[in-house]
């Protein structure tokens, strides 16, 4: 298990890491898109593997209730969910959460571009 833990915080280190590299680089003001693309060029830069619109099933009572479509998937452990607004609010971090329990993940990097400095939040799944 801590081998996990110190998987993920690797991984989430790279991921941050490459998100201030494209915050540098394009600053604010883009559509969440033009983030993801840039995002997606600087993690593959960095040896990620990842899964960029990645459609993930909802379930409910073991039945296909419907999916969502998650911005990335790093490594296949770690979420992305990338915003571009003034501010975060509490639906973000519930849309988080809740895209955390449909994949059966621990963690979600939920980053917003749209300030003059990027703000990043970890969301964490406690099972």
């Amino acid at each position: 298990m801590n081998t996990d833990l110190h998987r993920l915080d690797r991984v989430t280190e790279q991921i941050i890491g490459c998100a201030f590299q494209v915050a540098n680089g394009l600053g604010s003001g883009f559509l969440e898109k033009v983030y993801e693309n840039a995002l997606v060029i600087e993690l593959l830069r960095a040896g990620l593997r990842i899964e960029q619109q990645k459609s993930i099933p909802v379930l409910y009572r073991k039945q296909v209730v419907g999916d969502y479509i998650a911005d990335l998937l790093v490594e296949n452990s770690v979420l992305v969910e990338l915003k571009a607004t003034k501010l975060l609010d509490e639906i973000h971090m519930a849309q988080c959460l809740n895209y955390l329990r449909a994949a059966n993940l621990r963690l979600c990097l939920l980053i917003n571009f749209g300030r003059p400095k990027i703000e990043v939040k970890r969301i964490i799944n406690g099972f």
